[in-house]
């Protein structure tokens, strides 16, 4: 059946008989799992519920505007750098909040030292925390004062995070009292707004103080500094005008303007009298502004326009000898006599002045002159004097700056409340809900948890006996049930042998029934020795049957001791690897040895090079040893010894191996009662004659895989 399990007609999962072989143990599947919901119903009704309250507090920089220094206030509050937050801060606020002082405020503030759900002295020490205690995975609380006892528990339940992606801290504490978890938050955010403040407060209280300190020094340095200024002033000579700027410098500034002021109206007035010479010169009319505001220059030229407009009007009724004619002419021609030498004049007036341009250019830059030769002279005293004005003006600038400050820091300290840079979102509330036990979600993980790891059992041992041998079943008992000639020996005494020992063939004696019959025995069928009445008996092909039956059951190895004839070397998957003799001689290491069936999963150790003293290997400790780590590695140690007529000495195989199968033809022959009480002589703790099949030692020798 449990070949049809594992798979079908062509080698591949069979999942409809899979699942029929599930139906088939249901019982043992519900039964687990309801088993497993019962407990979890129980335990998580049992548990005292713990409820869970919650406070947010957005982390911002919220000082007033109006209180900061005038060089760092900002006219947009979103690009106030205060504003930004990173994460180091975000941690650091929730540091502060799980800081001792916080703790403490809070136990005290709420009394939770008298509360037995924070001190476990006060409900009593479990057995638990002692064991735990005692083995050193926890602290003796017995031990710890009351306080470190209340702190350990208060941290336990508080849990201070910040929100990814937000600036935004979360306060969550637990308690088996709802009520008692939102006092704690809400204890804990006003002890630290407290003490934000108070931080707050004293650090303007304490720059206050040495803003006074240092105002009080800086004041006399001010003062001393200001009139080292005005003394060397007055000693150099270097008074200040104007906008603070020296007197020599100022007047040289002043001439300069002069000087340019009258090169500026030489050049003009030199221009005009030019113009106008070039303009008479010509014959051309004069017009300039000069001329057009001269109040005498305008009636002689309305008094010639009058002339020549009377002149024309009488030429056109009079001849040009016409004395009236005449006399016009006259008149205009002397217009012109005067009109001209006013020119002149006007000319000659402006070249006056530009004489006196010139004369004050000389005046201006000799005075330029000789002030430049002054501030040469005082320019050392001018430096030296610059010096003492920036180190007053120094002095003067951090008293002002000091000043200030300590003009804010006093109205600050003036405040009832300091702004912090934390405020609340919302404050916690108690919770009907408790947080633990989640009874849905425990009852469902241990429910269906315990279903699926029944579910893989049972699937997993189906497809483990798939590749078991379906020989035999369905037998009743007693024909399932071989003969065996089975002795037991008690402190070393053998039993007589049946007088009439049953001959059962190989075919009705399955070596499968052999391995369930060893394996019944618990430690004492653990280690199995293999020896046959005779050679060519089938006491190698036995011993390879039933390592591949305990194979099933456990890991195997297979030990080839017959050292005379060994034979398991052709079987390994590594015919040429060394043997446990190698390891007796010390000339190979227990690694060396191991390898594997090619046809199963059991290990097989061959025999290796004997050499030409046989016994001398059995009587080895080191052979001992050996075989016992083989005992404690694997679970079933199968140990191929050959013929008993090939061993001198049966009594070294007996402390490998308690358990002794004699392999025989017929268990009815002389050489098998005699092989049978050499055995119980040699203390074997029992024997099992086992009737094998002659001449298949020589076919598996030739083809391993008819083994």
């Amino acid at each position: 059946m449990a070949e049809a399990v594992a798979q079908n007609g062509d080698g591949q999962l069979d999942l409809k008989a899979l699942g029929h072989a599930l139906w088939r143990k249901k019982y043992r599947v519900i039964v687990p799992t309801l088993i497993a919901f019962v407990v979890s119903l129980v335990g998580v009704n049992l548990v005292t519920p713990r409820y869970k309250s919650e406070a947010r507090l957005l982390v911002e920089g919220r000082e007033n505007a109006f209180l900061r220094p005038d060089a760092e206030r900002q006219t947009t509050s979103n690009l106030d750098p205060r504003t930004l937050v990173d994460l180091e801060a975000l941690v650091s606020q929730g540091q502060i909040m799980q800081s001792r002082e916080v703790a403490l405020q809070v136990i005290k503030q709420l009394n939770l030292a008298e509360n037995p759900e924070f001190d476990p002295a006060r409900r009593g020490v479990s057995v638990l925390s002692v064991l735990t205690s005692l083995f050193g995975f926890g602290r003796d609380a017995l031990q710890l004062t009351p306080e470190e006892r209340v702190l350990d528990a208060f941290y336990k339940r508080l849990s201070i995070l910040p929100i990814d992606k937000s600036r935004v801290i979360l306060v969550e504490f637990e308690s088996t009292d709802p009520e008692l978890s939102a006092r704690v938050v809400n204890a804990i955010v006003d002890a630290y707004f407290n003490i934000q403040r108070q931080n707050k407060q004293e650090q303007n209280r304490v720059a206050s103080r040495w803003l006074a300190s240092e105002i009080d020094k800086l004041r006399p340095k001010v003062a001393e500094a200001e009139q080292n200024v005005e003394n060397f002033r007055a000693k150099s000579n270097l008074f200040v005008g104007t906008n603070n700027v020296n007197l020599a410098t100022q007047q040289l500034t002043d001439l300069t303007g002069q000087l340019a002021a009258a090169r500026a109206q030489k050049a003009d007035l030199d221009a005009k009298a030019k113009l106008i010479r070039d303009m008479l010169a010509s014959g051309k009319p004069v017009e300039t502004g000069d001329i057009t505001n001269s109040e005498l220059m305008r009636r002689l030229v309305e008094q010639q326009v009058t002339l020549r407009a009377q002149l024309a009007e009488q030429s056109s009724t009079l001849l040009g000898q016409h004395p009236r004619i005449r006399e016009l002419r006259a008149q205009v021609a002397n217009l012109d006599v005067q009109i001209r030498g006013e020119l002149i004049k006007l000319v000659r007036s402006i070249e006056n002045d530009a004489l006196i341009a010139a004369a004050r250019i000389d005046t201006t830059t000799a005075a330029i002159d000789q002030i430049k030769r002054q501030i040469g002279g005082l320019s050392s005293q001018d430096v030296e004097l610059r010096s003492l004005e920036r180190e007053a003006k120094a002095q003067r600038d951090l008293l002002e700056s000091y000043l200030a400050k300590y003009r804010e820091a006093t109205a600050r300290e003036s405040l009832d409340t300091a702004p912090t840079d934390v405020r609340v979102i919302s404050r916690a509330s108690p919770s009907n809900t408790p947080s633990f036990p989640k009874k849905i979600p425990i009852i469902l993980i241990a429910t269906l948890g315990t279903a699926f790891v029944a579910i893989s059992l049972i699937v997993t041992g189906e497809l483990l006996d798939a590749g078991r041998s379906p020989e035999g079943e369905g037998r009743s008992a007693v024909a399932k049930r071989w003969m065996l000639n089975f002795r037991r020996r008690r402190k070393g005494v053998p039993e007589p042998l049946d007088a009439e020992p049953v001959s059962v063939s190989a075919s009705a004696v399955p070596v499968e029934e052999l391995a369930a019959a060893l394996a019944g025995l618990g430690e004492d069928g653990r280690r199995i020795l293999m020896i046959g009445s005779g050679r060519n008996v089938g006491t190698t092909y036995t011993a390879i049957g039933l390592a591949r039956a305990l194979a099933e059951r456990g890991r195997v190895v297979l030990v080839d001791l017959a050292l005379n004839a060994p034979n398991l070397f052709v079987m390994s998957t590594d015919p040429g690897a060394p043997g446990i003799a190698d390891v007796v001689r010390g000339t190979a290491s227990f690694g060396q040895i191991v390898t594997r069936d090619r046809f199963s999963r059991v290990h097989v150790v061959a025999c290796g090079d004997v050499g030409a003293d046989p016994a001398a290997i059995l009587a080895s400790p080191r052979l001992v040893m050996t075989i016992e780590a083989f005992a404690r590695t694997y679970d079933y140690l199968v140990i191929d010894a050959g013929a008993v007529a090939d061993v001198a000495d049966l009594a070294p195989l007996a402390q490998l191996a308690p358990q002794a199968v004699l392999v025989t033809a017929d268990p009815a022959q002389a050489d098998a009662q005699a092989a049978s009480e050499l055995l119980g002589a040699a203390g074997f703790a029992g024997v099992t004659v086992f009737v094998g099949t002659p001449g298949a030692r020589t076919r598996e020798a030739q083809s391993p895989a008819a083994a």
